[in-house]
Order: C-alpha cells, then structure tokens, then sequence
C-alpha cells in the first residue's frame, strides 16, 4: 500500500522522531511510506492535490488537529495519531475541538499513547471511543542485551549482501538476541528491491537506509562486530574503520580482506556462510579473543593506515603534476 504520512516532521522533535519510527514498522511489512511535513501542505485542497499525484492510497496523520484537519475530505481512508497537545492543549478551544470531532468522525481508526490520554479523548468525543486504540511509543532495546553484528555497504551485486542472510536468520531462530543489520544507499535501484523483498522474510535480518557519516559512526560502536560479505574488495573503509574505532571485523575471505586481515589476529576472515556463523559463536563465546582482535586490529591501522601518512603522500604525487 502506498501510504501518505502527514504530521509536524521538523529534526528533533517527539512527531518527527515517532513519525520516521512508525515509517520503517510500516515499510518492513512490505508498504511504501512518505512522510510530508504539514508545513507544506497550507490547507486540506493541497493534501487532496498532493494524493492522486503521489497515488497515495491511504493515509496516516499524527496530531488529530494540525494533520487531522488537513485529511478531512481527501477522499482516502486515514487514521489518526495523537500528538499529546492535541488532546491536552487543543481540546480546550472550542472552535478546534469541533475540528477535531469531525475528523474522529472520517478516520477508520485514532491511536492514544496511553489510557489516559485515551479516556481525556472520549470525555471530548464519546462517540470515538470504539475507535481508539491504545498503543505505546515502542523504543529499541538497550544494545548490550543484543549482539547487533553490522553489514555497511552500498546495494549492489559486488557488496553481495544477501550472502549470509538465509544462515543469519537461521541462527536468529536459534539465538534470539542475535541481529544482522544491513545499511546503506540503493546504488543499484533494482537489486536494492531484490534485497528488500528477500530481508522481509529473514529473521532478525534487518534493512536500514543510509545515514550519516556521525550516526554510522555511532551505531558502528555500539555493534558486537562489523561484517564485510563482498566478492570482491580494493581495499575496505569501512573495515579500517571499525578496526579503528576498536570493533571486530568478521570478513568474507577474499583477496583484498585478507591484505588487511590476519585471521584470527586482527579480524576473522569466513569462507561460506556457515563458516560465519561458527566464527562468531566463537567470537561471542570467547572474550579474551574479542579484546586480542580488537587490540591487534587498532596496533595494525595505527601503525599501516596513517591518515597524516595518506596526506604526505598525495601532497607530495599532486607535485609532480605541476
């Protein structure tokens, strides 16, 4: 389904921040979501606009008086979220809450964080009651109750990401609090689909857009190991980085991995998929290897992969083109 996701989207913000979580439920099961920002959007005659040219087949809108009354009339079943000062704030005036009463009325269904805010609703709208479900804001679990093993590459057939998606969702069966997540852009649009179609039915594989450079950085430290699945490399940021930033490297045993891997010393390096899965249980089964490859790893880049090193050098060659 094609959804069209309407709420206050600006950065930072407690809707913009539920919207984009609610986005990636929804586009997991298999639906295509779009978020639309109400500032663009001034009146109800520009959503009805904005529809049948994005051929949007349903909506959702979080604050039942800044997006519900945007949805009034669209023409496209909608639910509602509540935002919190829609119920709190808004309900108070008397012109908005009979806005908001008339587009309880047109949505299929209305969601309240919480019973209270719920039955605050129901004392406005009685009618509405049935319609309200109740659902709370979900949060990702704290990291280090899971081992979150990352896959950075661009989707396409050289980075080879679904190599050890059938073994990792087979190991997830097993060992629940096992994850494999996968990030990065669409470089090759058709596969990308291929890749999204295939992850849906994985266990405890997961498909993440790309983000930024800081944000990647961040998530980087927070997984057990970063994961290279590549046919062929030159030679891998991403796996310099990790062992920079004091993270395992499990690698696909390919030439241009193991021009920076010594296997079992600064990274693992995997020959099949099984052979990945047996890898890590043994990474996670033995902590004094974990530190030694983290240990070895940072020596190995620190001393071979200087970035004031990288800079001379280019300084230097650029000199020879005068």
């Amino acid at each position: 389904m094609r959804l069209l996701m309407l709420g206050a989207l600006r950065a930072h913000t407690g809707n913009g921040t539920t919207a984009r979580r609610i986005q990636d439920h929804l586009e997991a099961a298999g639906h295509s979501c779009t978020l639309v920002d109400i500032s663009s959007c001034k009146s109800p005659l520009a959503v009805s606009n904005l529809i049948p040219s994005k051929n949007f087949e349903a909506a959702l809108g979080i604050h039942l008086y800044k997006a519900g009354r945007l949805l009034q009339g669209s023409g496209i079943p909608f639910g509602i979220i509540f935002g919190g000062t829609d119920i709190n704030e808004d309900a108070k005036c008397d012109e908005k809450a009979k806005v908001m009463g008339r587009v309880l009325e047109e949505a299929r269904f209305a969601v309240s964080f919480t019973e209270s805010m719920k039955e605050a609703a129901a004392v406005h709208w009685p009618r509405a009651r049935n319609k309200i479900y109740v659902q709370a804001q979900g949060i990702l679990q704290d990291s280090s109750s899971l081992r979150l093993f990352l896959l950075i590459c661009g989707l396409r057939r050289v980075k080879d990401p679904l190599y050890l998606v059938d073994a990792f969702a087979e190991w997830h069966r097993e060992e629940p609090s096992t994850h494999l997540i996968i990030i990065g852009p669409a470089v090759d649009p058709l596969f990308a689909e291929e890749v999204k179609e295939k992850i849906k039915r994985a266990d405890g594989v997961h498909l993440l857009q790309e983000i930024s450079q800081e944000d990647l950085h961040a998530l980087v430290k927070k997984c057990f190991a970063v994961v290279n699945s590549s046919i062929s490399e030159g030679m891998s940021a991403t796996i310099l980085e990790a062992m920079d930033l004091n993270v395992p490297v499990m690698a696909r045993n390919i030439p241009g991995n193991a021009a920076i891997i010594a296997h079992k010393t600064t990274g693992l390096l995997y020959s099949n998929p099984q052979e990945f899965v047996q890898l890590s249980k043994s990474l996670i089964g033995d902590p004094f290897l974990h530190k030694e490859i983290v240990m070895k790893a940072k020596e190995y880049v620190t001393k071979h992969h200087s970035w004031e090193h990288e800079r001379k050098a280019y300084q230097n060659l650029v000199l020879m083109l005068q």
